[in-house]
């Protein structure tokens, strides 16, 4: 072995000698050079690949705080010295967030990096990969998707810097919103005829001609908010490309939960465009799944779907310090009443995804915790503070702290850690004991939202197509959700109760509040902010200290 090992030494040392003294014209192929990477449609897939982590990256966690903790959908409280964080989650939910917000900042930089990840790509593969179809396909999906970036930035933000050449060295200020608008709209119709239209695994988490045509129609349904001019006629219009495809339909009630287990993915009927996870290779998806169960159960669990507030597989007794113990529930964000008023059809499947009341194991008993008398409750004053108290556990509805009624803290005990409704859409995979990595794919967008923006944008005065009337568009999608009788009238009220059922946790809740005139409302815990310069985030002072540029929104 050790001749062997000499001889392959001696002969890279005499190549080298050679070389130093030669030029030798050999193409190199063992290392990734412009002319030899990325040549393939394999290797063009391979060299897009960042784009797409880098969205999976905090969709789920900064992108979902920023959208849904600063509307009524949802709230994380203090209890006592847990959850503080710099009242990041305070400030979000009563609307008194600054610059320095921190969730305002990783926001920014999740959607920049998402940009400049598309940006040094497209550069990359436009000097590199020879010219064809794969080209022009890899660069229209690079392009939708730095596209749907600025979107999402210009719908946080508003004013946002346009700056899409790799290797510029000169900072670009803020773009007025409207500008933004029609970059997006422009980069994406340049897109679509490169784009592919075929659904299914292949283009599973890829971008294709119905994730182009959805964009559209979300940002021109809220073109009234994002340009002060109304384009119903154009959200119609890009709607009737997903349905008149044919792709897609609406999950009946049967399996309208599935959607958005562990199990989900490319065989679902409704889904546009979602972001793949695997918690075995893949994390970023660990809020939605987990952090909307009770800290404090005492228990670690599976839910059953089957029925509301039931519950298989009891796997660690937190109590007893058993089990898994770093791996237990957590995360106390729940929803405010307000918010679950909108479930008001008691005969409707998507009361599901939340756990309200007293709760229940599968064959019927009812789930108990054991404590004690002041665990139970901090302001007990009895005698026998540290007795054993065994009670049925019951989330109650959020209304006001206990603690008063300006405070953000529900205080350290079994009654605040039981208060709220907690939302378990994404259903908790408790098959992964070592983190919280979840298996759930997150749709961004699913055809019951096509049919649902439709139908808004008939009833704001958009000219109807296809035979479709407003009210049958809603009645199409509650068909599959509820077995009431269907709706006999419509409302704007009645199309917003629809759509925050249809989407609740699914990122949409603040676009719609602003939408709907709702965003200023009062709700939760103290929000009573009116502000309505707060419909756009700040421009973060981390932002400003790297690129002096930019100018603050109004009222910041």
């Amino acid at each position: 072995m050790k001749k062997i090992l000499f001889g392959i030494l001696c002969a890279l040392s005499g190549a080298l000698i050679f070389s130093s003294c030669q030029k030798l014209e050999v193409p190199i192929t063992s290392e990734l050079t412009p002319e030899s990477y990325p040549q393939t449609a394999a290797q063009l897939t391979s060299a897009s690949g960042p784009v797409y982590i880098n969205l999976r990256s905090d969709y789920a966690t900064t992108y979902f705080f920023l959208q849904s903790s600063s509307t009524d959908e949802s709230v994380l409280p203090i209890f006592a010295s847990d959850w503080i964080d710099g009242n990041k989650y305070l400030e979000l939910h009563r609307h008194t967030w600054t610059k320095d917000n921190a969730w305002v900042a990783a926001g920014w930089s999740y959607l920049t990096n998402i940009i400049g990840t598309a940006n040094q790509t497209i550069s990359i593969i436009n000097q590199s990969a020879p010219a064809g179809s794969a080209k022009s396909t890899n660069l229209a999906e690079l392009k939708t998707m730095r596209a749907m970036a600025y979107f999402m930035m210009m719908d946080l933000y508003g004013n946002v810097p346009l700056d899409t050449l790799y290797g510029a060295t000169q900072l670009k200020t803020n773009s007025p919103r409207a500008q933004v608008f029609t970059y997006v709209e422009s980069e994406l119709k340049a897109a679509i005829p490169y784009l592919k239209s075929t659904t299914g695994v292949a283009t599973y988490g890829l971008p294709t001609k119905y994730l182009a045509y959805s964009i559209l129609a979300k940002m021109y349904l809220n073109a009234a908010v994002y340009t002060g001019t109304a384009r119903y006629d154009d959200c119609i219009a890009a709607c009737d490309q997903m349905i008149s495809s044919g792709l897609y339909a609406i999950e009946p009630m049967s399996t309208y939960l599935q959607m958005f287990y562990p199990t989900n993915g490319p065989s679902q009927k409704e889904f546009i465009f979602a972001i793949p996870f695997d918690a075995a290779t893949t994390s970023g998806n660990m809020f939605l799944a987990r952090y909307d169960l009770n800290r404090n159960l005492g228990i670690r669990y599976l839910y059953s779907g089957s029925t509301p507030g039931s519950f298989t597989n009891p796997v660690m007794n937190q109590s007893s310090g058993s089990g898994l113990a770093n791996n237990k529930p957590s995360g106390p964000r729940m929803t405010t009443t307000e918010f679950y008023a909108n479930f008001n059809d008691a005969n409707d499947i998507r009361n599901k995804q939340w756990l309200t009341g007293p709760q229940y194991w599968q064959d019927g008993s009812p789930i108990m915790v054991s404590t004690t008398n002041l665990g139970y409750d901090q302001f007990y004053t009895g005698g026998s503070p540290a007795a054993t108290y065994v009670y049925q556990l019951n989330l109650t509805p959020l209304s006001s702290s206990r603690l008063g009624a300006n405070s953000y803290d529900l205080g350290k005990d079994e009654i605040a850690w039981n208060t709220g409704y907690r939302n378990i859409k994404f259903l908790a995979d408790y098959t992964n004991p070592t983190n919280r990595n979840q298996n759930n794919d997150m749709p961004l967008f699913r055809y019951s939202d096509i049919i649902l923006m439709k139908a808004e944008a008939i009833f704001r005065g958009g000219t109807p197509t296809l035979g479709a009337t407003a009210l049958g568009l809603v009645n199409s999608v509650r068909s599959n959700r509820t077995t009431s009788a269907p709706l006999g009238a419509l409302t704007l009220d009645i199309l917003y109760n629809e759509r925050s059922k249809e989407f609740a946790w699914e990122t949409w809740h603040r676009n719609d509040m602003i939408r709907f005139g709702k965003f200023e409302n009062a709700y939760g815990l103290s929000k009573t902010n009116t502000d309505t310069y707060r419909r756009i985030f700040p421009i973060p002072s981390t932002a400003i200290a790297t690129n002096n540029t930019l100018v603050q929104n109004t009222g910041y």
